[in-house]
């Protein structure tokens, strides 16, 4: 009983909701009554012939200036089409609830009908009915029918007593409800594939950055060589290293073009933009400080800044997991799902009880002959009324409905092992999601202390062979050595801000979702 009244009040908030959605249907397309027709069908034809470069065009916020993360994700939710495929889901699901709610109020028909008897039917009585004294088998030809017969009908129906109408009503209040969280991850999928494109950009422009650095540090080492050894100071090997090792760092500074390229061309892909727009995205993984939040830039302090779940101790992950299970939108749908298999089976058990209808008829008939006159004059036309009640009692159908009974209790089992296997996966996937964001971290440590030290050492080995007391093979491997450190430390900034997107995504607090970024006022926690 509790369920059925649960599933009662769940179809009337889904009235209410689809009635208030209706008033501001009305409501919006009200004031465009007024515009003049013409007007509206000349706005048609030009809309619909910008429909697709409206939708490719760049945003405002989408420009030659750095885009900052928090801006991308926020176009993204206005213009990416699976959240809008998702949309268009909760919507269909809403109007399912309102067709539901149609089977609760009465129907009512009208038909009308006018035959021209082009030869009415002849029928054969006895002539014994007029004529006693006629002889036996003998017949009278007698014609039934005018030339025009009118038939006009209303029928009215309203269900009484349905409990099939009611549970249905709920389950399609339910359906809604497992869309609309649908939505919700389908909308998480999505901002989690932006932020880790954003990511892949600034990967790719931290390569591209630090590849020409790398160039640039050869092509100098490289003149001063050159200078060297036309003073006689250098030998011509150590020329010929360089050259080769500039004809070496060219093809990696393409390729590094390149896959910037690509990761710009999906990024715009999930905001909708045309794949060539250029737009750079603001910050810089090098020289991004995870423990000091306050000593970064604006851009990379907003890209700190855009977590949904604060940082976890060690001790605090138990709890964590616990806490964040409950909040997974793929756990809320399968949980959503089995109410809704549950309701399906209570559609099905109500199969047995009877069904009450109220009806009323109404009927008008008219013959007459000759030209045909709008349903006749009073005396060629007569009318009937009735009003009555009918009760459907099921007793024997085969053995459909018990199977179908069955059916469903199979598939609420099939729910309920989904549900627990999806709530174990869902741990390990938070537990492991909070080691790797832990281990990415503590790369960061020493990848950083790795970049000071190969800066440090460059700076040396620079001095020292411009002095005569270095080799050239020594600034070679300083100079590769600085450029893997700072590569190295950007993947690990990579590697970590990967994870955290993700986990965001597996405890079901994803910024602009669920939850607002965390503020940057909590500092190195905020980074971390």
């Amino acid at each position: 009983m509790n369920t059925d009244m649960d599933t009662w009040r769940d179809a009337a908030a889904a009235r209410e909701d689809h009635r208030e959605r209706l008033r501001r249907a009305l409501g919006r397309l009200a004031p465009s009554v007024t515009v003049p027709l013409l007007a509206a069908l000349a706005g048609t034809f030009v809309s619909s012939g910008r429909a697709e470069a409206q939708e490719r065009s760049s945003p405002p916020e989408i420009g030659d200036t750095p885009v900052l993360l928090g801006t991308v994700v926020r176009v993204a939710l206005e213009r990416n089409r699976d959240v809008l495929d998702a949309e268009y889901q909760v919507a269909v699901a809403g109007e399912q609830v309102a067709e539901a709610w149609s089977t609760v109020y009465p129907t009512l028909d009208l038909s009308s009908s006018f035959t021209r008897n082009v030869a009415p039917q002849v029928s054969f009585l006895p002539a014994q009915i007029f004529n006693p004294n006629a002889t036996e088998g003998e017949f009278i030809p007698v014609q039934f029918g005018a030339d025009n017969i009118w038939n006009l009908s209303v029928n009215a129906e309203q269900k009484l007593f349905d409990p099939r109408i009611f549970v249905g009503v709920g389950a399609a209040a339910r359906f809604e409800r497992v869309q609309r969280e649908a939505l919700r991850g389908r909308t998480q999928q999505a901002v989690t594939r932006i932020r880790m494109a954003f990511y892949d950009l600034l990967l790719g422009q931290e390569e591209v950055r630090l590849t020409e650095n790398s160039l640039e540090r050869v092509r100098q080492a490289l003149a001063e060589t050159r200078a060297m050894q036309e003073a006689g100071l250098a030998p011509v090997y150590d020329v010929l290293r360089l050259e080769v090792e500039l004809a070496n760092l060219e093809p990696n500074l393409r390729r590094a073009h390149n896959r910037m390229g690509s990761a710009r061309r999906e990024l715009a892909v999930e905001l909708a933009l045309d794949p060539e727009v250029r737009f750079e995205a603001a910050g810089s993984l090098a020289r991004i400080d995870l423990d000091d939040f306050d000593a970064n830039s604006p851009a990379n302090r907003n890209i700190l800044a855009f977590h949904g779940v604060p940082a976890v101790d060690e001790a605090e992950i138990t709890a964590f997991v616990r806490r964040s299970s409950a909040g997974r939108s793929d756990i809320r749908q399968l949980e959503m799902t089995r109410e809704l298999r549950h309701t399906e089976l209570r559609i099905e058990q109500v199969e047995y009880l009877p069904k009450v209808f109220a009806f009323g008829s109404y009927g008008l008939a008219a013959q007459q002959n000759g030209t045909p006159d709008f349903f006749g004059s009073q005396a060629q036309r007569g009318s009937s009324k009735q009003v009555g009640l009918r009760v459907t009692i099921p007793i024997f159908s085969g053995f459909g409905r018990d199977a179908r009974i069955d059916q469903k209790r199979a598939a609420l089992r099939q729910a309920d092992t989904q549900t627990r296997m999806a709530a174990d996966r869902a741990e390990v996937q938070l537990r492991n999601l909070v080691d790797l964001a832990h281990e990415a971290h503590a790369r960061t440590v020493g990848q950083r202390l790795a970049v000071g030290q190969a800066q440090r050492g460059y700076d040396i080995a620079s001095a020292q062979y411009r002095e005569g007391l270095g080799s050239r093979l020594e600034l070679t491997d300083a100079e590769v050595a600085l450029r893997q450190s700072e590569f190295n430390y950007a993947q690990a900034v990579y590697d970590y801000l990967a994870a955290r997107a993700r986990l965001d995504e597996a405890a079901g607090r994803v910024p602009l979702v669920d939850v607002e970024p965390l503020a940057g006022g909590e500092g190195g926690a905020a980074g971390r």
